[in-house]
């Protein structure tokens, strides 16, 4: 006769015993049994040890293969989006803008049109576009042939390309 084990759920009889060892010959996964005696996975887990008995972890381990390979791609298209922010940004640098503000006691409304945007409001845009970067960079950093970062030739780029559309050179 098996021992009673106690569980955050109370002791574990020996017919719930005899149903997680029936379970798993049917192929369950720890999970799915835990669900359907309504025990703890740990519960589960420690009475199939103590059976000698183990989980196939075939399928978890090809579906977490899948998850990260999702995920990647994910990142990398974020990235791409950041990527894109960034240029948008720094496109603005250059365009006609409108600068606004409210004030005073009556908190009135104010305008004033510009033919580029003033130095602060650069340094808001190239702030908000270094930040977008940053941050693509790091969701996915770029890499030559051997795997090594390319983090200062994909800036450089950046910046070439924005000098050659303003003619800054």
């Amino acid at each position: 006769m098996t021992r009673p084990k106690v569980s955050k759920g109370g002791l574990v009889t020996d017919e719930e015993r005899a149903e997680i060892i029936r379970l798993h010959g049917e192929g369950k996964g720890r999970n799915e049994i835990a669900r359907l005696t309504r025990r703890s996975q740990r519960t589960v887990s420690l009475i199939c040890a103590e059976e000698g008995l183990a989980f196939d972890v075939t399928m978890t381990e090809e579906a977490t293969r899948h998850r990260v390979a999702q995920l990647a791609e994910r990142r990398a298209v974020l990235a791409e989006a950041l990527q894109g922010d960034a240029e948008r940004l720094t496109e603005l640098l250059w365009q006609p803008c409108t600068v606004f503000s409210f004030g005073g006691k009556d908190n009135t409304y104010a305008e004033k049109k510009f033919d580029e945007p003033p130095a602060a409001e650069k340094r808001n845009l190239m702030a908000a576009a270094n930040l977008a970067v940053e941050k693509s960079l790091k969701l996915l950093p770029p890499r030559d042939d051997d795997g090594a970062e390319q983090v200062g030739s994909l800036l450089t780029s950046l910046y070439d390309k924005l000098r050659d559309r303003h003619g800054d050179g």
